[in-house]
């Protein structure tokens, strides 16, 4: 088990679980148990390396978490097949295994976990990017394959939104739908019902991050429908009334991922940066809600983007993605406890 530290802002490697389960026959993790006896892939601060995705290289996934396991839905693999896989890392036992496929193949997908049940809201299918509207939900406890759900109405579907649950009500802003968009619905878990009927997002934005503190949507960063077009602007909704501009990013990007952690939105990677030949972002920024502002966190070991993120036992999980603009799928899986 290697344990580097970070030193003068120089970004290193801590890694747990023992082996980087390059002898799995599908090259991602094994199935067997952990090769030594720590037991999270995150036991030191900062960024540390887990176990590759299940299945092999992924990207423009979406990303959720459910009781200590990690979701990565679709996306597209080192082929650019757009896939309708579901793979499972389980954070206590740090091994993957594969839930079941989701109803079609899909990128872009915009999920998020209502109780303990995932819900797909909406995707991309192809090259050519056409957006899908579909509606899938799926609770690993309790359900042995995914049911279909209301889809977006007509005139709404698009990929690439900002997201958030706030009791039982999921909210999707903006996205991506020939160009985009300012479109603003939410979806009830309870009647399986769509309202249309919400103030548009400020800005026409796709590939940002949406995150829930404190019964508010925030919508951070993103782009205005290419990869050089970056916003730094973050938006504030509380259900029932309007949006309200906060503290810009400090760094202007748009395919990042991000999680939540206390009040503290982390958002990670992107891509659009002219400042590398890679055209991917390192930066890890933490927006706190209560304070309004943004400080930086430990750069990515592995940049990134095209990859979604979630947060476990307070450890934000960041699995596949690409290192260059546009495509470029990786298996590489890698957590950050601020």
């Amino acid at each position: 088990m290697t344990a580097i530290h970070r030193v003068l802002g120089v970004a290193v490697l801590v890694t747990g679980c023992g082996g980087d389960g390059s002898n799995a026959p599908d090259g991602g993790a094994s199935d067997g148990a952990p090769n030594d006896s720590v037991s999270s892939c995150s036991g030191a601060t900062g960024w540390s390396a887990a176990p590759p995705v299940r299945g092999g290289a992924i990207q423009e996934t979406a990303v959720v978490a459910v009781d200590g396991k990690i979701y990565v839905l679709g996306g597209f693999d080192a082929s650019l097949a757009v896939v309708k896989s579901v793979r499972v890392f389980d954070t206590a036992s740090c091994t993957w295994s594969d839930g079941p496929d989701l109803p079609r193949a899909m990128h872009h997908a915009n999920a998020a976990v209502a109780g303990d049940t995932i819900y797909v809201l909406g995707g991309m299918d192809g090259l050519n990017f056409t957006p899908i509207g579909d509606v899938f939900a799926w609770n690993p406890k309790t359900d042995a394959g995914w049911s279909t759900k209301t889809s977006m109405p007509a005139g709404s579907p698009r990929g690439s939104a900002f997201i958030g649950t706030i009791g039982n009500v999921i909210y999707v802003a903006g996205g991506l739908r020939s160009g985009a968009v300012t479109t603003f619905s939410s979806y009830s878990t309870t009647t399986d019902t769509w309202d249309t009927n919400l103030p548009p997002l400020p800005q026409a934005r796709d590939h940002g991050c949406g995150g829930v503190v404190g019964g508010k949507l925030y919508a951070i960063g993103g782009r205005a429908g290419s990869i050089t077009s970056q916003s730094p602007l973050v938006f504030e909704y509380t259900p029932g009334g309007a949006w309200v501009q906060k503290a810009p990013m400090p760094t202007a990007r748009g395919g990042t991922a991000c999680g939540v952690i206390a009040d503290r939105i982390i958002v990670t990677g992107g891509e659009g940066n002219a400042a590398v030949s890679s055209g991917v972002f390192s930066e890890v920024e933490a927006y706190t809600v209560s304070a309004d502002s943004w400080a930086a966190l430990p750069s990515m070991t592995t940049p990134r983007h095209g990859m979604g993120a979630a947060v476990s036992g307070g450890v934000l999980y960041v699995p596949g993605g690409a290192t260059k603009q546009a495509f470029g799928a990786v298996d590489t899986h890698e957590a950050l406890r601020p």
